[in-house]
């Protein structure tokens, strides 16, 4: 299996068991959808997003916060596909 492919699977299984189950369902579905088409950076991006805080990564992807300035584009990838998918949805 390719190094790229098994951390892909590696991300998405910790996006799916967060701290909070809003991130949980939110994170889940994004991972689902948007994992095999980021580039190699934007995955080490992701996984470092994954090592922040839930209630931080909520309040980011929420707009409650601005989020800290290296996961700007990412979390404004995540808030997008809150705003179409409904992002809580299971």
């Amino acid at each position: 299996m390719e190094e790229l492919e098994i951390k892909r699977k590696r991300l998405k299984m910790r996006s799916m068991r967060r701290g909070i189950k809003e991130m949980d369902l939110i994170l889940k579905k994004f991972a689902e959808l948007n994992l095999n088409s980021m580039s190699e950076l934007k995955l080490d991006n992701f996984e470092n997003l994954l090592l922040e805080n839930d209630q931080d990564l909520y309040q980011w992807s929420t707009g409650q916060v601005n989020p800290k300035k290296e996961f700007v584009d990412l979390i404004e990838d995540i808030k997008n596909f809150i705003s179409i998918s409904g992002g809580l949805s299971s």
